[in-house]
């Protein structure tokens, strides 16, 4: 960043797009602006013993946090990005669980936020921690700033995740590490100085910070950024933000394309321009392969090109990336027979029904990472073709989780079997995919994989044949996943928008008929209300969370419709059994 600030000075590094208002100022940062106010921080920092130290940033969106988190850089300081308190979905709780694993010893917000900041902290018992509006021009001084002494393995900051199947762990990211993912990114997306980046994703998500706040400093381009909120209220201005300043690289989860598609009206895809846009980056697990060929048709008429679609996959325990689509290759569909892959392999789908659509996750540059399929239970390679554990061993990959060095043996440190003997220091990403003609395919997720009846079913499939069943369904998420007794049982946690002279209970009997046709299982459907399945910060579902609230009976049930085992279970060890599946309706 030093020599960024010296060799680009008065060039914009960053423009924010507020969007509270039509017409509302771009906010920009200038590369010596943010040196100068990185520097001013990072000298609070310092003089406040927080050096080495973790430093927790809450901010709402803006170009403060991209100021704090550089100023942690600076001071040698381990920043610890993280959502305000209140902010999305209940995040309070799990905020303060960060708060005191991290063992944060100084708290950047702004001085809007910060009475509220320092009101959570007060509540959550923490004392000793110092609490600074980085703002204030008054805090710091930037020729009072001294370059801290780091090693590549430093630690830059902790990058906390609540994973779609576990609780928050921070993953440490080393300054090794996110300068090598860096380097892979780019030879992945070409970036180089003339780049110019947009951004709408949170600031504290992984995806957001390094693959384009960081990264756009990395190359020395230029980003446009903007609120989540403003694209969640007006998915188009994503769009518009690309048009308006020829944004080369911009990608999302796959459910911000999703939105795009049912949001963004002919009107308006006739106003846009997206001829500038070289890399639309897709990370969520899983990727549809409809939503990719769905876009690419979609807004070609406002100049967007089908080769632009580039799914790629990663993980914050890998800094970011581990695979993409190369510059101008476009993405790789596959057809596959969906019974062969539940069986764990690639299979040419034969004539009529039993078709599955796979898009690739793009290629792995051998001099990034090495990447592994291997039977997770045999801990043995797999052949091309043949469905295992996603395993990968790199530059860019941590060090482990924070605090956790039991976990980090099973899961930073695995080690392949052969005849050869045992092959150490391999990260298990607990993401099931299969290599072929070196394109990787992630099929699903180990942990939430359901077992029924000798049949490996993946819960997206599940979630996804369900949407298009009924217009109730349109636009609301599910959730599905297995409940136990020595025996997996289906469940699927539906919302739906409730219509007057509705049938909750025929919409039910629907889903189970569906289920049971297509899937062969049968399944017990939960029907709630819209925003009520539970979502990770990047759009994951998270089922893991989902199976707790129903089995503890904190769901919010509108109408339920369960098999007779699942109905045991949810009545616990004390009630009797029920002989038949059980249909209610609440409220």
């Amino acid at each position: 960043m030093l020599h960024r600030a010296a060799d680009l000075s008065d060039k914009d590094a960053y423009v924010f797009l507020p969007g509270n208002t039509p017409d509302a100022a771009a906010q920009r940062l200038t590369y010596t602006a943010l040196d100068a106010e990185a520097k001013r921080i990072a000298s609070w920092l310092q003089q406040h013993g927080a050096a080495g130290g973790q430093v927790l940033l809450l901010f709402p969106s803006g170009l403060d946090f991209v100021k704090a988190f550089i100023g942690c850089l600076y001071a040698g300081a381990v920043a610890v990005p993280a959502p305000l308190p209140g902010d999305q979905n209940n995040h309070s709780a799990r905020l303060t669980g960060i708060l005191r694993d991290a063992e944060v010893r100084a708290v950047l917000t702004d001085s809007a936020n910060e009475p509220g900041v320092s009101a959570w902290l007060r509540e959550s018992g923490v004392t000793g921690v110092s609490v600074m509006a980085s703002d204030d021009p008054a805090r710091g001084e930037a020729g009072a700033w001294a370059q801290p002494r780091l090693t590549a393995d430093s630690l830059a900051f902790l990058q906390y995740t609540s994973g779609s199947t576990s609780e928050p762990k921070g993953v440490m990211v080393s300054h090794r590490n996110l300068m090598a993912n860096e380097l892979a990114i780019s030879r992945v997306l070409g970036t180089h100085e003339d780049t110019r980046m947009g951004c709408w994703l949170p600031a504290y998500h992984d995806m957001g910070l390094i693959g384009h706040i960081l990264h756009s400093l990395y190359v020395g381009g230029s980003s446009a950024l903007m609120a989540p909120v403003s694209f969640l209220m007006r998915p188009v201005r994503w769009l518009q933000m690309i048009s308006e300043y020829g944004v080369t690289v911009s990608g999302a989860p796959n459910f911000g394309y999703d939105l795009c598609l049912r949001r963004v009206t002919d009107e308006q895809v006739a106003t846009l321009d997206l001829s500038s846009w070289e890399h639309a980056c897709n990370g969520a697990e899983p990727i549809r392969a409809e939503t990719v060929r769905a876009f690419a048709e979609r807004f070609a008429p406002a100049g967007f090109r089908a080769e632009t679609s580039s799914p790629c996959y990663g993980m914050a325990e890998t800094t970011l990336l581990v695979s993409g689509v190369p510059t101008g290759r476009g993405p790789v569909f596959r057809t596959v027979d969906a019974a062969a892959l539940e069986q764990g392999r690639l299979c040419e789908a034969p004539p009529g029904d039993g078709a599955r659509m796979l898009v690739g996750s793009g290629v792995v540059h051998p001099a990034d990472f090495s990447v592994r399929i291997v039977d997770p239970d045999g801990l043995a390679e797999q052949p091309e073709g043949r469905v295992g554990e996603i395993w990968v061993k790199g530059a860019s990959v941590s060090s482990g989780y924070w605090k956790r060095p039991d976990t980090n043996r099973e899961i930073f440190d695995a080690g392949i079997v052969s005849a050869a003997g045992t092959d150490p220091g391999w990260l298990r990403t607990g993401d099931l995919g299969v290599l072929e003609a070196g394109e990787l395919y992630v099929t699903g997720r180990l942990k939430e994989m359901i077992l029924i009846n000798g049949r490996n079913i993946y819960p997206h499939d599940v979630e996804r044949d369900v949407q298009p069943l009924h217009p109730a369904f349109r636009g609301c998420a599910g959730a599905a996943f297995s409940v136990d007794d020595g025996e997996e049982h289906l469940v699927l946690v539906q919302e739906f928008r409730r219509a007057a002279g509705q049938d909750p209970a025929a919409l039910c009997a629907e889903v189970r008929a569906h289920v049971r046709r297509e899937f062969q299982a049968s399944c017990s459907v939960v029907l709630v209300r819209p925003a009520t399945v539970r979502k990770t910060t990047s759009g994951k579902i998270q089922r893991t969370l989902m199976r707790s609230l129903l089995l503890e009976d904190r769901l919010a049930v509108v109408h339920q419709d369960l098999d007779r085992q699942v109905i045991n279970l949810l009545a616990g060890p004390t009630a009797g059994p029920v002989a038949g599946p059980m249909a209610a309706s609440v409220g």
